[in-house]
């Protein structure tokens, strides 16, 4: 069996401590991997400065070419994957053993991480706001004003999910900004970190820059408080603790929308199938997926519509290029969404238009079939909810309570011409990314964050005089 090991400053190191990865279905095992313990994470991390140093001495141009052939080698070739090589097919079948995600969605993922690992010089422009490069090599600009920023540490802790393979694309420009890498992969998902840092080492990145510790829940822990800064994704339950941690990003739910304006509300039509894609991409398990759709009417014809255009996305066997929805690898959490979706419709005001069993088997895996609820106010329940799945609300709210009603919201796509509503939604602190116009809101630009800024997470501004 296959076995992937910790990797320690780069290093590989098998460990006595091991977990078994089992195909979601067949229990069939698949990977061995090697688990950290807390000392040894935090023995490893007293050499924290250099590992940061070794990325330093490198110039950021040089960093950002590395990156680019890097984002080739993940997306073509064949890789070290622990004792063994693996194609890029090999890790997609991989992919799907364990976390059930069909290969077409894991092209579309690896996409999306080769996206930002060959632009990441559009991405390091978009997060510095065009701040020349030797700003990050010299530690200051000689333009008027000069600017200075210095390394608010020496590396980066992330502990990642098992949810989608898109999200590394958030901290592969950790290199460029030469900060070190500390990762605790998803215990249903070690293949994507893993690859990306074996492609990054034939790049020429100096392996002392990875840190790649399997392991549980404590030791996931202790990478949070051993590092200089630090990055978790996971459900709002799990970001209470870290929420007051400004060392820690946070990377929750986002209860993504689509909102209409007044002037925009019985043009509905046109707007269905960029509505049902923000809803349904990546089978709606991203942060940036619309899990709201707030109108101040029409709401009930707009939710009967994206439920027909939804219908037609059912589960297909993994290899499948139409295939577009990912099952659950733990069929209890499937059963309980469901559970929670059919409590909350036990109030009025709330109506499933799917006209379908919501729970499905196919092939031995549980699915949750697409789900559009229609609700009357944003006083109800089922208002502001997001799960893992494609899942959305559309909620009737008059615009004069948008802004206040809606709550914190990731992305919101704004369809209105109405410049007091835009203006309102510029003002508003509860927006993270805002588009104006029929844009999906999972349609990113590699120019701007979607979530958080990396570069303000790692670098501080100083005050800087030079005579």
């Amino acid at each position: 069996m296959l076995h992937l090991p910790i990797l320690r400053r780069g290093e590989p190191y098998k460990s006595v401590d091991r977990a078994t990865t089992k195909h979601f279905v067949t229990g069939e095992p698949v990977v061995e991997v090697s688990q950290a313990n807390t000392g040894l994470i935090r023995r490893d991390l007293l050499k924290q400065a250099e590992s940061r140093a070794t990325l330093a001495a490198y110039a950021t141009a040089d960093l950002i070419e590395m990156s680019r052939k890097a984002a080739d080698y993940f997306l073509n070739d064949t890789l070290p994957m622990g004792d063994s090589d693996q194609t890029p097919q090999q890790y997609l079948e991989s992919l799907s053993k364990t976390t059930g995600m069909p290969w077409s969605l894991g092209r579309r993922n690896m996409q999306r991480i080769h996206g930002a690992m060959s632009q990441v010089d559009q991405v390091l422009k978009g997060l510095t706001r065009g701040l020349p490069l030797e700003a990050l090599d010299d530690g200051f600009t000689a333009g008027d004003p000069p600017l200075s920023f210095y390394p608010r540490g020496n590396t980066l802790g992330i502990v990642l999910p098992n949810n989608s393979p898109g999200v590394h694309a958030l901290w592969v420009p950790t290199i460029a900004l030469k900060t070190a890498l500390v990762l605790r992969p998803g215990s249903q998902e070690p293949w994507t970190p893993y690859r990306i840092i074996q492609a990054m080492l034939k790049a020429g990145v100096p392996k002392e820059a990875f840190h790649y510790y399997p392991s549980d829940h404590a030791a996931g822990g202790e990478i949070l408080r051993s590092t200089s800064r630090g990055m978790i994704f996971g459900d709002a339950s799990t970001m209470k603790g870290y929420a007051n941690d400004p060392r820690i990003e946070i990377h929750g739910p986002g209860f993504s929308k689509v909102v209409f304006g007044d002037d925009e509300a019985d043009n509905w039509e046109q707007y269905i199938d960029i509505i049902a894609s923000s809803i349904a991409a990546n089978s709606g398990r991203s942060c940036v997926n619309a899990s709201g759709v707030w109108t101040p009417r029409n709401g009930r014809k707009i939710a009967e519509a994206l439920a027909e255009k939804l219908r037609s996305i059912e589960p297909r066997r993994v290899d499948d290029p139409e295939a577009a929805l990912s099952p659950f690898v733990d069929a209890g959490v499937a059963r309980r969404i469901s559970a929670v979706i059919d409590d909350g419709l036990k109030d009025a005001g709330a109506t499933d238009l799917m006209g379908r069993e919501r729970l499905a088997v196919y092939e031995g895996a549980t699915y949750l079939m697409p789900t559009i609820l229609y609700v009357e106010s944003p006083d109800h329940t089922m208002a502001n909810r997001e799960y893992l799945f494609p899942f959305a609300s559309v909620v009737e709210c008059p615009e004069a309570d948008l802004i206040h009603r809606m709550g914190p919201t990731l992305v919101v796509t704004a369809l209105t011409t109405d410049m007091p509503l835009k203006r309102s939604l510029l003002a508003s602190e509860h927006v993270g990314r805002l588009n104006f116009g029929p844009i999906p809101t999972n349609q990113l630009t590699w120019d701007q964050p979607h979530e958080g800024n990396l570069f303000d997470h790692l670098y501080a501004r100083r005050a800087f005089q030079a005579a």
